[in-house]
C-alpha cells in the first residue's frame, strides 16, 4: 500500500514537471509527510518539498485520512446550500449538516487535512531559504518562486478556513510531525484574512507566469491563480475595486478564455481537464483516484435537488443549458454528473475516476468581477457585469426562462442575477454556500433572505423553524470546531454558536 501512494505521487510530479529528480522527496520524507532538516541540501530537495505540498492535496501521505481534501471542500461547499437532496447512500453526519443542526463530533468539521498542507508549506518557508547557503546552482529567482507557490498554498487553505470556521488558528511557524500538539488559540477572523492578503501580495510578483507545460500550469500556483484568489478574498471582504483589479489582471493577460459550447465542451472542460479555461486544478489521474464516482454513482451518497432541473436550468423540449441535463446532472435519475460522466451519456469506468476538482477557471473570474460590478452600485458598472454574465450565457446557451433581464439601474436585481448565474455556471464545484453566504452577510446582513430561503426548500417540515432560528444567529453560519481538537488544544474555545 505504501509502494502504491508513493507511486502515484511520483507519477503526480512527473506530469506537473516532466523530471525525476522528486523521487527524493518520497524516499527520504518521513509517513506522515513531515520532511526534517537533514532532508533540505539542494535545489533538487526544494523542488520536491514543493511539488509534495501539492501531493498532499490529493490525499493523506500516511492513508490515515479516509477523506481526501477535494471531499471535503465539496461537502463544505455544497452540504450546506441548495442544490444537493439526500440518498440511499446519505450519511447520519450529512443529514446534520444539511439540516443546519451540526455537532461538534462531526467528522466533516475535522480541518486535518488543510493544517497538514498548511503545515507542509511553513516548513517550505522555513527551511527552503537556507538551501542557497548549500547548493549554490540554487538562484534567488528560483527560490523565490517555490516561496511564492507555498505562501500561496497556505493563503488558499486559510481562505477556505475562515469562510467555514470564522475565526481559526493562524499557525506560521512548522512543527515535525502532522501529530504534534501545538496549543494556538483561534485568531480573529480578521487578522487571518490579512495575513492571507499579506502572503499573497508578497507572492505575486515572485510566483512564475508559466511553468513550461499545460499540466503544470493547471496543477501549480501561476500568478493568476494568486489573482484570482486576491479578488475571491477583496469580495468576500467588501472590497469591491480592489477584487476588480485582481480579476482584470487574469483578463487582461488573455492567457484564458470560455470553452466553446460545442459538443466537445464537456470532454474538453471535465473530462479531460487542464484546458485552457482552467486556472488552478488537483491533478487526479490513474494513480490516484478521488472518491466522486463512489459517492454519486455506486452508493449515491447525494443526488442533485429537484429544483437543479425545474428551476435552476430549467427545461424545453428541443433546446437546453448545456450545464443542466448531461453535464451536472442527468436530468432522468438527478446523478450528480459532472464527476462521473464520461460525456454527456455514459459513466465513467472505476479507472477513469479523476475528474480534476476545479478551484478556480476563467469563468469564476468573469463572475467574481461581475458581482464586485453589482457591489458598486452605478448604471455604468451594472451594465458591464450584465454584460459579463451574459457572455458566460451564451456559452452555456441559457434558457429565456433563466433570464430575469434586470435594468442596469435595478442594482440589487443585477446583483441577485449574478448569484442565480453562479449557481448554474458553478455546480456542484464547492462555491455554492460560500456564495451565498458572502451575498447574505454584506451591507450588515441585510439579505439574511437568502439563507432563510434556502431554509424553506432544504430542511425537513418539522425542524425548520429550530432552523431558521439557527439561521437568525450569525454563528451559526460557521462549523463548530471538531471536539478532538478541543480536546487536544485548551487553548481553543468553541464558536460562539456551539457552547
Amino acid at each position: 500500500m505504501l509502494y502504491n501512494k508513493r507511486y502515484f505521487a511520483i507519477i503526480l510530479i512527473l506530469l506537473l514537471t516532466g523530471t525525476t529528480s522528486c523521487k527524493k522527496w518520497f524516499d527520504l520524507k518521513p509517513s506522515d509527510g513531515i520532511v526534517n532538516e537533514d532532508y533540505w541540501k539542494t535545489k533538487e530537495d526544494v523542488h520536491a518539498a514543493v511539488i509534495g505540498a501539492y501531493a498532499s492535496l490529493l490525499g493523506d501521505p500516511a492513508g490515515s485520512d479516509s477523506r481526501d481534501l477535494s471531499e471535503i471542500l465539496f461537502l463544505w461547499g455544497e452540504l450546506r446550500a441548495d442544490m444537493l437532496a439526500p440518498s440511499t447512500g446519505t450519511k447520519a453526519e450529512d443529514y446534520e449538516v444539511m439540516n443546519m443542526n451540526t455537532s461538534p463530533a462531526n467528522t466533516i468539521t475535522d480541518w486535518k487535512p488543510l493544517y497538514r498542507t498548511i503545515n507542509y508549506c511553513n516548513t517550505i518557508l522555513r527551511n527552503a531559504p537556507e538551501v542557497m547557503n548549500l547548493d549554490k546552482t540554487l538562484t534567488q529567482d528560483v527560490l523565490n518562486g517555490y516561496l511564492a507557490e507555498a505562501k500561496s498554498l497556505r493563503a488558499l487553505l486559510y481562505f477556505y478556513l475562515v469562510r467555514s470556521f470564522g475565526d481559526v488558528p493562524l499557525k506560521l511557524e512548522p512543527t515535525t510531525s502532522d501529530d504534534e500538539i501545538v496549543t494556538l488559540p483561534k485568531s480573529t477572523q480578521q487578522e487571518v484574512l490579512q495575513q492571507i492578503l499579506a502572503d499573497l501580495n508578497d507572492a505575486e510578483s515572485k510566483a512564475l507566469l508559466t511553468y513550461g507545460a499545460q499540466a503544470s500550469d493547471k496543477g501549480r500556483i501561476t500568478r493568476y491563480t494568486i489573482n484570482a484568489i486576491q479578488a475571491d478574498v477583496y469580495l468576500w471582504m467588501e472590497q469591491y475595486n480592489d477584487a476588480i483589479t485582481a480579476c482584470n489582471k487574469v483578463i487582461n493577460a488573455k492567457k484564458f478564455g470560455l470553452i466553446s459550447g460545442s459538443t466537445a465542451w464537456y470532454n474538453t472542460l471535465y473530462y479531460s481537464g487542464n484546458s485552457n479555461e482552467s486556472l488552478f486544478e488537483f491533478q487526479f489521474n490513474k494513480q490516484k483516484i478521488n472518491n466522486f464516482l463512489y459517492m454519486f454513482y455506486n452508493v449515491k451518497r447525494f443526488v442533485a435537488s429537484t429544483v437543479v432541473m425545474d428551476q435552476v436550468y430549467s427545461t424545453e423540449s428541443f433546446n437546453k443549458d448545456i450545464r443542466g441535463d448531461g453535464a451536472s446532472v442527468r436530468a432522468a435519475d438527478n446523478l450528480i454528473w459532472k464527476y462521473v460522466g464520461k460525456n454527456d451519456k455514459d459513466v465513467r469506468a472505476t479507472d477513469e475516476a479523476y475528474a480534476h476538482w476545479f478551484v478556480y477557471r476563467y469563468a469564476d473570474i468573469l463572475l467574481l468581477k461581475a458581482e464586485a460590478l453589482a457591489q458598486l452600485k452605478t448604471e455604468t458598472a451594472c451594465t458591464e457585469a450584465l454584460n459579463l454574465v451574459y457572455t458566460i450565457r451564451q456559452r452555456a446557451n441559457a434558457l429565456p426562462s433563466t433570464d430575469n433581464a434586470p435594468s442596469a439601474v435595478d442594482f440589487d436585481g443585477v446583483a441577485r442575477f449574478v448569484l442565480e448565474e453562479q449557481a448554474r455556471e458553478q455546480m456542484y464545484e464547492g462555491k455554492r454556500w460560500y456564495n451565498l453566504l458572502r451575498f447574505a452577510k454584506r451591507n450588515n446582513y441585510a439579505h439574511l433572505d437568502v439563507l432563510l430561503d434556502l431554509v424553506s426548500v432544504t430542511v425537513p417540515l418539522n425542524m425548520m423553524n429550530s432552523a431558521k432560528a439557527k439561521i437568525r444567529d450569525y454563528n451559526s453560519h460557521y462549523f463548530p470546531i471538531y471536539q478532538y481538537e478541543l480536546q487536544t488544544n485548551k487553548s481553543l474555545v468553541q464558536n460562539p454558536f456551539y457552547k
